[in-house]
């Protein structure tokens, strides 16, 4: 087997939690700016003194309704400030945080309260009340609910248990945090699951502080520290966003929250972050966008030159620089192209995280190239977030980097990917079928497939279980094709075929605004479908250059023969994604059997 080791500095004492830096950043930096909040339009400061009494009045109200040690506590809300505030109450109060994601459905809320038994329950608003309250009532270990945001009432759950928890003393919070162990468990976080029921994985205090604290070993400590700002709008349910939130709030990062994507675009532009964590999907919608803009305007041939030159200069960067004319043209194109995709992100922006699922390596070399460098990571929630990230100075695009400090990395025989560190867990919640299944001796079983090289860097290839075997006997990895078809401009989602088939075939959705977009410049009605456009010869000649396109990274045995066009794209409500993102391929398949079946008939 192939293995590497990434030797850490830190250490971290069994007295350690997660919630210790709220009371040291008070202590040492009480006037610090640790969150901008959004209050009626404008961006407010939080110092570390505020942000610590919003944190031990809610847990002093924690306290007051019945939190004992160990107890759980349900949290479902989208991204916000208050979202931080009552997970670092929670901890305080000596609890365990069970996130649930604010886009969950009333079934999936019902197993995770079932499975996770918290004893109290924070929803966001009315709207989450309505959903859930046929659930919240059957669930026998929820004792009280608090609203964030409610019509009802003129106090939200944080005032609400600030104010129940008046007659709780600050010591009673202090003898909480005192009797909690790195060991101790801090969250419970349900895996979103691409198949069967989500597995509730038991991440500690200490899994939470060694990502921390790798992140801050590596060079992204550069950028992470005082004075710094970030812009949190991937949802904190995810553990992607909670970790990095952790870890740049450790850093002494100012953090601000958003939960309208619509308007993101103008929520950089006030709050002018200087790094952002996202998806590749945010990133794949801002180039497509930019794109389809640049057509529509009549720039399309300029904004084509400019994206090669982009990759190009970023391709040089790893064979010894580019030459003076390439730098010429980056100079030019910086002028006419590149700044203006710098200003989306806010104007001040000067690199990306990517996580959740592979970028894919063009798209990688196109925002190194245009100044926004995006250091793709890896990791699962079973390793609270990144395990490996490229970072600054230490990057090879297409690849997600080495390990976080103090983890290690092995490849086994049949090419799976393992891993095994302090980021590890320790097991599911109440599931040890599922633990040992997942875990040898230490050793995570991934399930996904990949290569590390002799410096540490890992390259993923694809999932064990997701590997296509036509009926040819050719193995087929769908992730690539899947990543090279979403570059183009009009397609939101590909599901790549062919297990057991003659060739390999795609499902295809289109992205509904680029779509539209697109209807408008090419004299399409305004009103009419993918379905009613599925023949259309522009429509068709659109998507099939971009299959071309995905074609020419595999062999011709692998390459896209068929297609099918889909009449909607896909969508978390409709189950065929998870909250991040992902496909859920059994989904997809079973429902549309008779579209997969096509692409094969005579």
């Amino acid at each position: 087997m192939r293995e590497f080791t990434a030797a850490a500095k830190y250490t971290i004492e069994d007295s350690d939690s997660a919630v210790d830096t709220v009371f040291l950043r008070a202590r040492n930096t009480p006037d610090a700016v640790v969150f901008r909040r959004l209050v009626d339009g404008t961006w407010t400061d939080v110092t570390a003194a505020e942000f610590e009494r919003s944190v031990v009045g809610v847990a002093r109200g924690l306290i007051a309704a019945g939190i004992e040690q160990g107890d759980r506590v349900a949290l479902m809300s989208s991204t916000r400030f208050e979202w931080s505030v009552v997970d670092y109450a929670i901890w305080a109060a000596g609890g365990v945080t069970v996130p649930i994601y604010e886009t969950s459905s009333a079934g999936q809320v019902e197993w995770i309260l079932e499975d996770a038994e918290p004893v109290l329950l924070v929803l966001e608003n009315d709207a989450h009340v309505q959903e859930t309250k046929d659930v919240v009532a059957a669930a026998q270990s929820v004792r009280r609910t608090f609203v964030i945001e409610s019509a009802d009432t003129d106090t939200d759950a944080v005032q609400a248990l600030i104010d129940g928890g008046a007659d709780v003393t600050e010591d009673s919070v202090h003898r909480r945090v005192a009797a909690l162990s790195a060991s101790d468990p801090a969250t419970l976080i349900y895996t979103s699951g691409t198949t069967g029921r989500p597995k509730g994985v038991q991440l500690t205090h200490a899994n939470l502080l060694a990502e921390s604290l790798g992140i801050r070993e590596t060079s992204l400590k550069t950028l992470m520290t005082q004075g710094r700002s970030t812009l949190m709008f991937l949802p904190l349910a995810h553990v992607l966003a909670r970790a990095v939130s952790i870890a740049s709030f450790d850093a002494g990062v100012t953090l601000g929250h958003t939960n309208d994507i619509p308007n993101l675009v103008a929520t950089f532009g006030t709050f002018q972050p200087d790094f952002i964590l996202s998806v590749p999907r945010v990133f794949e919608k801002v180039f497509n966008t930019a794109k389809q803009k640049a057509h529509s305007d009549g720039k399309g041939k300029i904004f084509d030159l400019a994206t090669e030159c982009a990759v190009a200069w970023s391709e040089a960067q790893d064979t010894g620089g580019p030459g003076i004319v390439l730098r010429a043209k980056h100079t030019v194109f910086d002028k006419l192209v590149y700044g203006k995709l710098r200003a989306a992100l806010g104007g001040k922006c000067e690199l990306a995280i990517s996580g959740g699922a592979p970028l894919g390596s063009r798209l990688g070399h196109f925002y190194r190239g245009i100044g926004v460098t995006i250091y793709e990571g890896y990791g699962l929630t079973e390793t609270t977030a990144a395990f490996a990230v490229n970072t600054i100075g230490f990057q090879r695009v297409g690849s997600v980097g080495r390990p976080l400090p103090g983890n290690t990395v092995r490849i086994a025989e049949d090419g799976e990917i393992q891993l095994r560190g302090p980021v590890v867990f320790d097991g599911y919640w109440r599931n040890e079928e599922a633990t040992a299944e997942s875990l040898d001796d230490g050793w995570f079983r991934t399930g996904d497939l990949g290569s590390v090289d002799d410096d540490g860097y890992i390259t993923i290839s694809g999932r064990k279980k997701e590997l296509i075997v036509t009926a040819g006997g050719k193995n087929v990895s769908p992730a690539g094709l899947e990543d090279r078809l979403r570059a183009g401009a009009l397609i939101s989602q590909a599901v790549v075929v062919g297990d057991q088939k003659p060739f390999i075939g795609a499902l295809i959705t289109l992205d509904p605004e680029a779509f539209d977009r697109w209807k408008s410049t090419h004299g399409k009605a305004s009103d009419a479908t993918a379905a009613d456009l599925q023949k259309d010869p522009d429509l068709v000649a659109e998507i099939d250059a971009a299959v071309a396109d995905a074609n020419k990274s595999v062999s011709h045995a692998e390459s896209i023969k068929k297609y099918r066009l889909l009449p909607h794209d896909f969508s978390e409500e409709s189950g065929e994604l998870t909250p991040t993102m992902k496909l859920k391929r059994n989904v997809i398949t079973k429902a549309y059997a008779d579209d997969i079946e096509s692409i094969y008939a005579r």
